[in-house]
């Protein structure tokens, strides 16, 4: 994921205009002992929050916190805007300033607090950003949370933040047991709240995997409804129907989304979501002129990540060697290892189609090398999983060397090798990882083998992790027309 940094935050801020005030992002019953004007501040915030729009939710609690500078869950709001669970992000130093500014102990601060279940929530917050490793504390802020909703059982905002806790426990990655646990939660909250902004993007997380997709259909139609000015709602969405093949739902809510960060069109997440779509649609031309479209302007380090990311996407999927996108100059220092591995590969892929193949074993090379980089990042920095995505990429393109020389078994075998490693993977979301899924590489070996019978698991496996996949589809359509033809007709030389 790329990191999104929150804008400075200063107590002299000014107090949200009547626009954002009447933004639709859902509904929340979050009942404090604020006076009305902070309670509608914070309330926003909160609404905010469960959309992940963390930089607008600090600004709400800040506004919460001038209009009442003792109001503490209005500090307890915007410390938690500095953690941001499924992305495994945390900003530390600006959390516990945020608190400090409401006292300087846990003891000062619980003072402050009026009611029992407010210093509950602060108590929580408190174990959040304690002392102790991240998961340790993840651990403890769980517990907090736990106890919270079983100390007030009507409190649904406690047991939404518990759903978000569940999920947050594994670092970024998906603990499938804990992530049903989470879902079977906020289905629950949905069926009570069916307007209410966490409960829908959190079903949707939970569920947001090929297997589980379908149970998180209702939230991801309801969602986009119940918070439409929230443009991580319109994407979210897609969460859902990506993983499910939906590719005109993924378009058209990116392009929803994208439009909503201001008219502001560059390489990002919502972008390179738009793209895969129109990949997967064989609008190859669409996705090309979209690609065109973002590169201009000046683009930060995670803006040319994901512009390196779109191309490689664009060379694979529109299996297009001479696209003009590979004479960009696209700047790479400062970029992570997931980005230029997908360059890396893209960049060995077309070599080989030109018939270099020292090229190609280069850039191989260039992908070992990135997956070192990759195994030796700060779990902070990283998605776990996303480490072994170079070491996989390097397998695919050295059996694609070994194929273009002949060696048709070592092809095999590595690429064999690849698609197995990819598929114990934690289960994804969004575009593949690895640019060129393994399983749907294997087929096309396969295939090329004249193995129909292997050809055609390995699509159909390819499908089962990535439903609706183009490349895979038009794969397997392949493979069962070879399958049915005779081979006299395939090849007139045997004849």
């Amino acid at each position: 994921m790329i990191r999104r940094v929150l804008a400075a935050a200063c107590l002299a801020v000014v107090p949200a205009a009547p626009a954002a005030a009447q933004q639709r992002l859902g509904t929340v019953h979050f009942p404090t002992s604020a006076a009305p004007v902070a309670q509608a501040h914070f309330e926003r915030g909160v609404k905010l929050l469960h959309s992940f729009e963390y930089a607008d939710a600090a600004q709400a609690f800040l506004a919460a916190q001038q209009a009442e500078p003792g109001f503490a869950l209005a500090y307890w709001g915007e410390a938690m805007t500095y953690t941001h669970p499924l992305w495994n992000e945390q900003d530390l130093p600006r959390a516990r300033a945020a608190l400090a500014r409401l006292g300087p102990t846990p003891e000062a601060r619980a003072a402050t607090a009026p009611t029992p279940r407010e210093r509950a929530y602060l108590a929580a917050v408190e174990a959040l950003y304690g002392e102790g490793s991240k998961p340790r504390r993840d651990t403890l802020y769980l517990r907090a949370v736990e106890q919270l909703v079983a100390a007030y059982p009507d409190d649904d905002e406690a047991k939404a933040f518990q759903a978000l806790a569940l999920m947050g426990l594994s670092q970024g990655t998906r603990d499938v047991p804990a992530y049903m646990r989470a879902g079977a939660i906020a289905l629950e909250l949905l069926g009570r709240h069916p307007d209410h902004p966490g409960a829908a993007h959190y079903v949707i997380h939970a569920f947001d995997d090929p297997v589980h997709a379908p149970l998180g259909l209702p939230a991801a139609r309801a969602y986009s409804r119940i918070a439409p000015d929230a443009d991580h709602a319109q994407h979210m969405t897609t969460h859902i129907f990506l993983a499910l093949g939906m590719w005109p739902e993924v378009v058209a809510q990116n392009t929803v989304a994208q439009d909503g960060v201001g008219g502001a069109w560059f390489p990002g997440h919502y972008t390179h979501w738009l793209h895969y779509g129109l990949l997967q649609q064989g609008k190859f031309d669409e996705a090309a002129a979209l690609l065109e479209r973002v590169r201009s302007g000046p683009l930060n380090p995670g803006r040319r990540a994901h512009l390196l990311l779109m191309r490689a996407q664009q060379v694979i999927n529109a299996e297009q060697p001479d696209a003009p996108s590979l004479a960009w100059p696209v700047e790479t220092a400062g970029l992570g290892p997931w980005g230029l591995a997908q360059e890396a590969f893209a960049r060995g892929w077309v070599a080989l189609r030109r018939g270099d193949a020292p090229a190609a074993e280069r850039r191989a090379a260039e992908l070992d090398a990135l997956a070192q980089r990759a195994a030796s990042l700060d779990p902070m920095d990283r998605m776990r999983g996303t480490s072994a995505v170079p070491a996989i990429m390097a397998k695919e393109l050295r059996a694609l060397l070994h194929d273009a020389a002949g060696r048709r078994a070592d092809a095999l075998a590595l690429a064999r090798e690849a698609a197995e490693a990819e598929a114990a993977l934690p289960m994804e979301f969004g575009p593949p990882d690895v640019v060129k899924p393994g399983f749907e590489l294997l087929g096309e070996l396969l295939l090329a083998a004249g193995d129909e019978r292997g050809a055609q698991a390995a699509f159909e496996r390819s499908l089962a992790l990535a439903p609706n996949r183009l490349r895979s589809r038009q794969g397997l359509a392949r493979t069962l027309l070879s399958a049915t033809t005779p081979a006299a007709s395939r090849n007139p030389s045997a004849r």
